[in-house]
């Protein structure tokens, strides 16, 4: 959300770092019963100063580009309806949680304190009263008494002020941690991240979690206590200005209604321009990291100018909806200020001819203006905080989105079960299906894959395998091969439970563990899943529990020690991974990661240092550990490894964790042919089956069976792939010579 004046935004900045008893001037009681106006505000209008340093620090990097600047001019921005039920559909779910006690009664004494410091408010308005009348009286006796009054209101008022503030921000950040462990849980499961990143389902997901989550919290609490606060100055100071001057009422009802009118027709844009500048920026630093993580393609390219223009265009979009944005604020900001100014004297000159006529004191005055001022605060809450809450309304429809977005994502049937690939797991097992004597029959072989009448499309619902079908048992090694965009990769993403385009039914027959010992008896029992969504879903690592790895071309590097590069996925989210600041710091329950039991059960053996220290000699990287310094030196590796030494890593992974199958997406393509062979022989003899997509005819030595796949034609329904054994194909004599 962007402030909408540097005048406007330094006056709220300097409101939100005011105590609630500075800026004495002409008189000590009128400035202190505005400072502490001010205070009961500054719960709203801190959000301003929040949203402008988010706004100029670098957050996170986004992932998804999102939609295009057309869609972006043509939003329109959500009624009231939507904006509420996206409020509660946000807020709620912390209130009914497992952490509800603690905050329900942390919401409770932050409501209690606000009510103190009405009551302060309340005080100090009728001792300002006195004060007054002393000081026209001139009567010093009274006026000393009266002064003192006011020091041991200070330092009894001070504290109230400021536990009020630090409970709410207390409340507030077990809120945001809480939430924030919420949506991540939401946004890992059912590898709900790979579907928003591959079809561009929402923009910038991180930027909704750090950023928007922050401001959701911190602001609904101000905004709450704000309404609080408002509630109970209605009732305070009704009873006050009603025995003062009753027309005053009148007055002030229409003043404050015909204000927030105003208001709202000139303020009537700025949700959606705060949303698209939200939108607009995260596309910006999208941009920059983009160049940060891709700066040696671009410095081989030599490309510093084109992507100059591409983030000048991105930073001109910006630029041009923030000048948007202003223009709506400074129209708003002409009509507030003069709204704010004029009841300053509005009050007093309704007032001032009872005075002169004798019928009240020069005290009575003071206090009307003081309850006048609370009242129509408390009325024109619109008017002083709209643009806050355009602002907010614009952080409560991305996060509403973003819900909405997740809940589809996870939920069952948002797409006809019919129309998608059923992915299933069966569990190997070794207690039934015996012989008589005890003994498996020489003849079966354990199934480790079967393909039923697959048809593999793409998003459009282009295809592009028909009606696949196959069988692979242990040790029959698979290769792929076909033209670029033939398909080859979707099928693997299929097996491996990322891709749901098309029909037709896969079901993976695996070892809970990844157990290679063979059993006595190849009968497996049946876990059979609707649908690829409740598959995946389980548990993030229950892919992997299940044995069955996919290594892509480019392997994933994580944040952490050449150690952890090693143990992912497999052991890596162990506690004993943490460092033990890290567990001293987790002080909330839900910031731990409770792991699935059955995945924690059916891990193998946490590798030891000497089997890591094997593994790197066994793929040829056992240099790394003088070069950094042993296994727990921590680097970009994506960056100071090459891509050749991140593939034989990757590899390393695949011997440690030993799954029932490996899928490995053109693993070996920056490597030379005697590291490759070394690497599928290390698998071989470890017992591993695996599919390989490539396109290099030595690979044929390494695998039983072979899959072409042709480019799919349309204008006919037969099948576009061929499945035999490798001796049969042409081509593996020719790779021997």
């Amino acid at each position: 959300m962007i402030a909408p004046s540097t005048s406007s935004m330094e006056t709220q900045a300097k409101l939100v770092v005011e105590s609630p008893f500075s800026n004495l001037s002409s008189s000590i009681v009128s400035t202190l019963d505005n400072s502490l106006k001010q205070f009961s505000h500054r719960s709203s209008l801190r959000f301003q100063t929040l949203a402008t340093r988010r706004r100029i620090s670098l957050s996170a990097a986004a992932t998804t580009p999102g939609p295009s600047p057309i869609q972006d001019e043509h939003r329109k921005p959500p009624d009231l309806q939507t904006l509420m039920r996206r409020f509660w559909k946000v807020a709620v779910p912390y209130w009914s949680s497992d952490d509800k006690v603690q905050a329900r009664l942390q919401l409770a004494a932050v409501f209690a304190l606000t009510l103190g410091t009405t009551g302060i408010t309340v005080g100090f308005s009728f001792l300002g009263r006195d004060f007054y009348n002393a000081l026209a009286n001139k009567d010093q006796q009274q006026f000393t008494k009266q002064l003192l009054y006011y020091l041991a209101g200070f330092a009894g008022g001070i504290p109230f002020f400021v536990l009020r503030d630090y409970a709410r921000e207390k409340l507030s950040l077990r809120w945001r941690s809480w939430m924030t462990s919420y949506y991540m849980d939401r946004y890992l499961k059912n590898k709900t991240f790979y579907k928003i990143q591959s079809q561009s389902t929402i923009d910038n997901p991180d930027q909704r979690i750090v950023d928007d989550l922050s401001s959701f919290t911190g602001t609904a609490l101000s905004f709450s206590l704000t309404l609080f606060n408002a509630a109970i100055d209605l009732i305070s100071f009704s009873n006050i200005l009603y025995g003062i001057f009753p027309p005053l009422f009148v007055v002030l009802l229409a003043y404050s209604l015909g204000g927030t009118a105003i208001s709202i027709f000139l303020g009537r844009g700025l949700v959606n321009l705060n949303f698209l500048q939200e939108k607009k920026e995260a596309d910006f630093r999208y941009g920059l990291v983009r160049v940060r993580e891709n700066a040696e393609s671009i410095a081989f390219y030599g490309g510093e100018e084109n992507e100059m223009q591409l983030l000048l265009t991105r930073f001109r979009s910006a630029f041009e909806n923030l000048n948007q944005l202003l223009i709506s604020s400074r129209n708003l900001e002409f009509f507030t200020n003069g709204y704010r100014y004029l009841i300053q004297i509005l009050p007093a000159a309704v007032v001032a001819p009872m005075y002169f006529s004798g019928k009240v004191e020069f005290g009575v005055i003071n206090q009307s203006v003081s309850a006048f001022n609370h009242i129509l605060g408390d009325f024109s809450l619109i008017v002083y905080q709209f643009q806050a809450i355009s602002a907010f309304s614009a952080v409560i429809d991305r996060l509403g989105e973003f819900d909405d977005v997740l809940d589809s994502s996870n939920g069952k049937g948002h797409r006809d079960s019919k129309e998608e690939i059923q992915l299933s797991f069966c569990l190997i097992s070794c207690s039934n299906g015996l012989d008589s004597n005890g003994s498996m029959p020489l003849s079966k072989r354990v199934k480790l894959l079967h393909v039923e009448h697959l048809t593999v499309q793409t998003p459009s619902e282009a295809t592009l395998i028909k009606d696949l079908s196959f069988e692979i048992f242990e040790k029959d090694h698979l290769l792929v091969t076909g033209p670029s965009g033939s398909g080859k990769t979707s099928l693997l993403r299929a097996v491996a439970g990322l891709w749901s385009f098309g029909n037709g039914a896969i079901t993976v027959y695996v070892r809970a563990g990844g157990d290679l010992d063979i059993p006595h008896s190849a009968d497996v029992v049946s876990h059979q899943v609707a649908s690829i969504n409740e598959t995946v879903g389980n548990s993030t690592g229950r892919r992997n529990s299940e044995g069955v790895i996919f290594l892509p071309q480019k392997p994933y590097m994580v944040l952490g020690t050449l150690r952890q590069q090693l143990l992912y996925p497999i052991w890596t989210e162990d506690p004993d991974n943490l460092s033990d600041g890290a567990k001293q710091s987790d002080s909330l329950p839900f910031l731990t990661h409770a792991r699935d039991a059955r995945c924690v059960n059916e891990k193998p053996k946490k590798p030891t240092s000497d089997d890591l220290i094997q593994v790197l000699n066994d793929v040829s990287l056992g240099h790394l550990l003088s070069r950094f310094d042993g296994l727990d030196s921590t680097h970009e590796w994506s960056s100071v490894l090459s891509l050749g030494e991140q593939q034989r890593l990757a590899f390393g992974r695949l011997l440690l964790s030993k799954p029932t199958l490996a899928l490995l997406d053109e693993s070996t393509s920056a490597l030379d042919e005697a590291n490759e062979a070394r690497l599928y022989q290390l698998i071989q003899a470890a017992g591993i089956t695996y599919i390989s997509i490539g396109h290099r005819r030595t690979l044929y030595k390494y695998h039983k069976k072979v899959l072409h796949v042709y480019t799919a034609d349309r204008t006919t329904a037969q099948h576009n792939w061929s499945f035999k054994d490798v001796e049969e194909d042409p081509k593996y004599n020719f790779s021997w010579q």
